[in-house]
């Protein structure tokens, strides 16, 4: 399976997002036309974004910005398979490219979840922000040139944006021809369970200190036999429209259990756990007979949960958790750096781990003030008694300043690509 992987220039970056600016995608765009390249674009504003500085101030703004950009890198990650760059075109624009060959059905796709997962609430020191993002859609045509395909992106982007009841334009100017209506998606997913199109993929995780094979997280692939692979962020917001994700998520977790169950046994498991998921009220008894069903050891299972699982009722949230924990797996908090970081679950959640997110590692071995932010995570860990995985770990030279600092794992693209179970176990038996 080939490795979703960032192609960010050595050029310089915005400070506010971390991102290259706009005329680094240009340059990266022309080199990608020039190899002849299939260039799938997406130009995003968030609409009124001026009105939220004067609201909440420009420190919320960057705040709401910041966020932004992490969440688009993210789904950016788990999306698309090929070379693809995130960049800040201006103000509260955003540009990704992908040289990812897929349909147009799919691209819109795509787009949708984008604008989805950006328009959740973003919490700031000033207040809850809800943003209205909009975007512009693009497929490079034969012989176009980088500033041909910028100029149709930015004049679709400005008719979408002021549509005021439509989010997504191609900028070919063609009606949106989506290869399947979010309601069919839904009716998709209902059956794609049966049809065995749901499937589970295992990304290595290893020790920091000496590349020592530890374990794996499961990761969550729809293949659609119209749209292609569809990961997993998308996956669960589709389910999440559909009410499905306890459904979905208990399927996924039935087969990542069964799938890591013959691995040697010193090699865990790590499942993420959804916000819906703790939500149901027993979802500790639930998850705990699961687990008896399928015979995999609750001392080699790590559960993963993102401060978003967290919002909504964080006592029923440590409770639930605490309960598993005293049946021996241990609790990871996810992307910790993500988001706006609640130091309060640190003290309420029975946590072991906090797994760094992929945006604390970016940029530590060129930064100075990366690499002190990566040192003051570590220590306070260290104080807490929590373990630290490194995720989004893409060079050598990443891998040894985590484990000089004291990261005990991580996981990334550096030594494994995501493999099938089989493909896992004979790793780990290698």
């Amino acid at each position: 399976m080939p490795a979703a992987q960032p192609d960010e220039p050595d050029f310089a970056r915005d400070a506010v997002t971390g991102l290259p600016g706009r005329e680094a995608a240009r340059a990266r765009l022309e080199a990608w036309l020039a190899d002849g390249a299939q260039v799938h674009a997406l130009l995003i504003a968030l609409r009124r974004f001026d009105a939220v500085n004067l609201a909440f101030g420009t420190a919320a703004g960057d705040a709401a910005l910041a966020e932004v950009a992490a969440r688009l890198k993210h789904f950016a990650a788990d999306e698309l398979d090929g070379r693809w760059l995130a960049a800040r075109s201006a103000g509260g624009q955003f540009l990704l490219l992908s040289a990812d060959p897929c349909s147009r059905e799919r691209w819109q796709v795509f787009a949708a979840q984008l604008l989805e997962m950006l328009a959740r609430p973003i919490s700031t020191a000033a207040g809850t922000l809800r943003l209205s993002p909009r975007a512009a859609l693009l497929r490079g045509l034969g012989g176009e040139s980088a500033d041909s395909m910028l100029d149709r992106l930015g004049q679709a982007l400005a008719t979408v944006t002021a549509q005021a009841g439509r989010r997504l334009l191609w900028a070919d100017g063609e009606p949106t021809r989506a290869g399947r209506s979010a309601a069919q998606l839904e009716a998709d997913l209902l059956h794609a369970l049966d049809r065995g199109e749901i499937e589970v993929v295992y990304q290595p995780q290893f020790a920091c200190a000496d590349n020592r094979l530890t374990g794996a997280e499961a990761l969550a692939r729809w293949n659609h036999p119209l749209l292609g692979r569809i990961g997993a962020g998308a996956l669960f917001a589709i389910a999440e429209r559909a009410d499905h994700v306890p459904q979905l998520s208990q399927a996924i977790a039935r087969q990542a259990l069964a799938g890591a169950r013959g691995w040697p046994m010193d090699m865990r498991l790590s499942l993420n756990i959804t916000p819906n998921d703790l939500a149901v009220s027993d979802f500790a008894d639930q998850f705990s007979a699961l687990l008896a069903e399928t015979g995999f050891p609750a001392w080699r299972l790590t559960l993963e949960v993102t401060e978003q699982v967290l919002l909504a009722d964080v006592s029923h949230a440590a409770q639930a958790l605490g309960l598993l924990a005293a049946q021996g797996m241990r609790i990871a908090l996810d992307d910790f750096g993500a988001g706006f970081c609640n130091f309060r679950y640190l003290k309420l959640l029975p946590l072991h781990y906090l797994k760094l997110d992929r945006s604390m590692i970016d940029g530590v071995v060129g930064d100075a003030r990366d690499l002190a932010v990566l040192r003051a995570i570590v220590a306070m860990a260290g104080a807490l008694d929590l373990k630290v995985i490194a995720e989004g770990v893409e060079s050598e030279a990443q891998r040894a300043l985590a484990a000089a600092e004291g990261c005990a794992f991580y996981q990334g693209f550096l030594r494994a690509q995501p493999m099938s179970a089989a493909e896992f176990g004979e790793l780990a038996r290698g």
